[in-house]
């Protein structure tokens, strides 16, 4: 291993890191943005709308982001749509992200007990209450984990983006493995780089994931956020109100 050519092509690296990350966190902040509102659309089955977001999940999911990118690449200027390499990187990891996103948020969704959603009617909540007190805090729990691995998902994707001469991570070690054949030395610090940015995620989410569940938004937090949307509704006094934090669903005096 040449530890002076590691050293020497280093700030190569910490560009295309930097790179990279602007890429990914837009594309994942995007994805989340668009996949939550695609979820509700799934959710409460908006007319047309839901068949669109149902084609647009399927298309998305079963294409190749390499092809997306070749079409948006090459594709928009023959119709005279031109966009910088980088902009064609966000449109298209958002294209690929939201379509997963939206399915893990609505996973979630669906998974929360309708049994819940109705006790939130017999309290007098509205719709935005219950799904803000009720439906949010568990879904968000249950879709966690799975939002999580695609957000990690979505930045290991990021690697494509050479194909289109951006030079991010996978860009700069081709490169320098083309004109040093230094190829252990170029791969050693793309795994290294590409480690720096994912693990650190990986205990984020897993850190949210166990907070999500325990520490509020799980089982007890519904509880609690019903018991504050049901004192504004007028407490005890309220007509069928009913809620406690030890049980679920138990009828109040």
């Amino acid at each position: 291993m040449d530890w002076l050519f590691i050293e020497r092509n280093i700030p190569l690296y910490i560009e295309a890191t930097k790179l990279t990350l602007g890429i990914g966190a837009l594309g994942v902040v995007l994805s989340v943005m668009i996949g939550f509102l695609c979820s509700m659309v799934r959710y409460y089955r908006v007319p047309v709308l839901n068949r669109v977001v149902g084609i647009y999940i399927e298309l998305s999911r079963n294409t190749p982001l390499l092809i997306q990118l070749f079409f948006l690449y090459y594709g928009l200027p023959k119709i005279g749509i031109k966009l910088n390499a980088f902009v064609i990187a966000v449109i298209g990891l958002t294209f690929l992200g939201a379509s997963y996103m939206s399915e893990a948020f609505r996973g979630g969704l669906e998974a929360v007990n309708k049994i819940q959603e109705e006790s939130g009617l017999s309290i007098g909540l509205t719709n935005p209450q219950r799904m803000r007190y009720i439906i949010l805090p568990q879904a968000l729990a249950i879709a966690m984990p799975s939002v999580g691995a695609n957000v990690i998902f979505l930045l290991k994707e990021t690697s494509v983006f050479s194909a289109i001469a951006l030079a991010d991570l996978m860009f700069v070690a081709k490169d320098l493995i083309g004109m040093y054949y230094k190829t252990n030395e170029a791969l050693f610090m793309l795994v290294v780089a590409y480690l720096i940015i994912l693990l650190p995620i990986s205990v984020i989410f897993s850190v949210l994931e166990r907070k999500a569940r325990y520490d509020g938004r799980g089982f007890l937090g519904v509880a609690a956020g019903c018991d504050r949307a049901w004192q504004r509704q007028g407490g005890p006094d309220h007509p069928g109100a009913f809620f406690t934090r030890g049980a679920l669903w138990k009828k109040r005096p």
